[in-house]
């Protein structure tokens, strides 16, 4: 008894001891965002219906059906009229796009956003420590990367990382490799550029499920600055507090549920099977049970495990009503859902019981600017901003689905009263519109007639191309 009288101080140092090490080691880990910039392409990439028109008729693989299948995903994707395509799409260069054609596409979406990062910011290029840029589908050499350093002439001792087959979570995992980063180093400046290459990515087959990239696909992207810096945090627009990664790829029919190959007649494109939306609800929930924990009240996990308990005790039937059964909102303010389709779209608001107030940033980013792959998260959140939403202490939770499959979630805390329209500012006040109908419902609607059923493409396709 003596011996652990004589131990007790000792061992009360020690737990002392270590939970302030473990304070002040969360203390000193922190990433700030200080800007982002969405990029906005030139008036001629705009695709609207009769541009879209014109490139379905240049594709002499399709028939009739194909043309039916088109025309209905177009209704109902939720995508308007004011989306952009790459430049060698709209000159009718779709099946030979060229080196120089992706190079140029990129340069266009990543220097244009740095260059209005670095004026909005006052930050010199020579600042930079840090570099990631997140392109799936495009990486040449010397790395895009490299590209940027070398266009800015950056410093020497800068550390530059490039994410490729990513897919569309690619931004949120770009940022928490930062967040790690900044573990080691101390009061750096970082940016992120996430795009992706569309122009030479055209699918120009007839295999219905590679057909679907092409309708939800478009022109986009997103450059933002970091650090962990705590003399910034007034300047902080947004501050990381919690990120999870789930990678459920082990699995065959999710691993193969979004994947780039080549059709039976060699055409590459993008396949999105029928497991897809499986795939995404499984990776979506795993990703959640280690995330929600970390930012929902303690009050509110309690009253979960008390209400679940007693429900088994009592042999109650497990509820079917729609979300996770945990009151989101109660560490949650905002959702900003990827834009991928109004399909997933509207699965991730019921997987979480999610209401048309807090979709509706995500749907009018899809029907804006389309499904930008890894940038389309920033679009959502400029939404929120230029719709003034977001406010001092306001929690956002970021959700984003990738290939391979992949779940990557994050939560910031905004940092200020946020307001600016930013890629938004040209339109916002139009939004949300009426309705969101698609006309090619309209226009294109003949083309359902059963009696084109015995129709020769020669007989159709004029029409098409008269509308458009």
């Amino acid at each position: 008894m003596e011996l652990f009288l004589a131990m007790l101080p000792l061992l009360l140092w020690y737990i002392i001891f270590n939970l302030f090490k473990l304070g002040y080691q969360k203390k000193d880990h922190c990433c700030y965002m200080l800007s982002y910039q969405c990029h906005k392409a030139t008036e001629d990439q705009k695709l609207d219906t009769g541009s879209c028109a014109k490139i379905v008729t240049r594709n002499k693989n399709l028939g009739i059906e194909e043309y039916r299948f088109l025309l209905r995903t177009m209704v109902s994707s939720g995508i308007g009229e004011q989306t952009y395509c790459p430049k060698n799409i709209i000159e009718g260069r779709e099946e030979s796009a060229t080196h120089m054609d992706a190079v140029s596409e990129m340069d266009g979406i990543i220097f244009h956003t740095l260059d209005k990062l670095f004026a909005k910011t006052g930050v010199s290029p020579s600042e930079i420590d840090i570099i990631v840029s997140s392109v799936s589908l495009f990486s040449p050499v010397p790395s895009l990367t490299a590209r940027v350093i070398n266009h800015y002439k950056m410093r020497e001792d800068i550390k530059a990382f490039n994410l490729s087959g990513m897919g569309c979570s690619a931004s949120v995992v770009a940022v928490d490799l930062v967040k790690q980063l900044f573990k080691t180093y101390k009061n750096s400046l970082a940016i992120v550029v996430s795009t992706e290459s569309m122009g030479p990515n055209w699918y120009s087959g007839k295999d219905k499920s590679m057909m679907l990239s092409n309708i939800l696909f478009r022109t986009g992207g997103c450059s933002m600055l970091l650090t962990n810096n705590r003399a910034l945090k007034h300047k902080a627009l947004l501050e990381l507090t919690c990120s999870v990664r789930t990678h459920i790829g082990s699995n065959d029919e999710a691993y193969s549920s979004c994947i780039q190959v080549e059709d039976d007649l060699g055409h590459k494109g993008f396949r999105l099977t029928r497991d897809l939306p499986k795939a995404g609800a499984k990776a979506l929930t795993m990703n959640l049970r280690v995330l929600l924990p970390k930012v929902l009240p303690l009050s509110e996990l309690l009253r979960y495990k008390i209400s679940y308990y007693r429900n088994k005790i009592m042999k109650r039937p497990t509820s079917k009503a729609a979300g996770p059964g945990l009151d989101l909102r109660s560490g949650i303010d905002h959702f900003c859902v990827h834009p991928g389709g109004r399909a997933i779209i509207d699965e991730v608001g019921k997987s979480l019981a999610l209401n048309d107030y807090d979709l509706e940033p995500a749907r009018m980013a899809l029907y804006r600017f389309g499904n930008t792959s890894s940038g389309g998260l920033w679009y959502v959140l400029g939404y929120m901003e230029a719709k003034k939403r977001l406010k001092k202490g306001d929690k956002i939770l970021m959700i984003s689905l990738g290939a391979g499959f992949k779940c990557n979630n994050c939560v910031w805390k905004v940092m200020k009263d946020l307001e600016d329209t930013n890629v938004w500012q040209d339109c916002i006040d139009q939004y949300p519109p009426k309705t969101i109908d698609n006309p090619f419902s309209e226009k294109f609607d003949w083309i359902n007639d059963e009696s084109m059923n015995f129709a020769r493409i020669e007989d159709f396709l004029p029409q098409i191309q008269l509308l458009a």
